[in-house]
């Protein structure tokens, strides 16, 4: 593994983070804003619902990123070799891409649930 991948690991892991402490900070009401006993707390039943939606959704734009870098970077060297392929390998990424697209439905099915 060569250093641009790596980096491009740790920064896709670190975005991946920090959009979960986001997504914590929403929750943090602002001063006198929102009275204590509406605010959504960490240990709620709804502020878990929340945190598990953006998980879910998080990571598996994590995922579906990294499998559709892995399989295009693939694809392309196959595409330079058998350029018949093309057909083929764009079912594939399809199918790497679809990973996000059912993280996105399970944070709609929580959302769903919460309400």
């Amino acid at each position: 593994m060569n250093w641009r991948t790596k980096l491009t690991i740790v920064l896709t892991v670190v975005a991946a983070m920090l959009s979960v402490v986001a997504t914590g900070l929403l929750w943090v009401p602002s001063a006198g804003a929102v009275e204590p006993a509406r605010a959504i707390a960490l240990d709620s039943a709804l502020g878990m619902g929340l945190l598990a939606a953006a998980l879910a959704t998080g990571l598996s734009a994590l995922g579906a990123g990294y499998a559709v870098g892995t399989v295009g970077a693939a694809a392309v060297g196959a595409l330079t070799e058998k350029p018949e392929l093309l057909g083929r390998l764009l079912i594939l990424i399809g199918l790497a891409e679809g990973i996000a697209i059912y993280g996105l439905l399970i944070s709609i099915l929580i959302f769903n649930r919460l309400a």
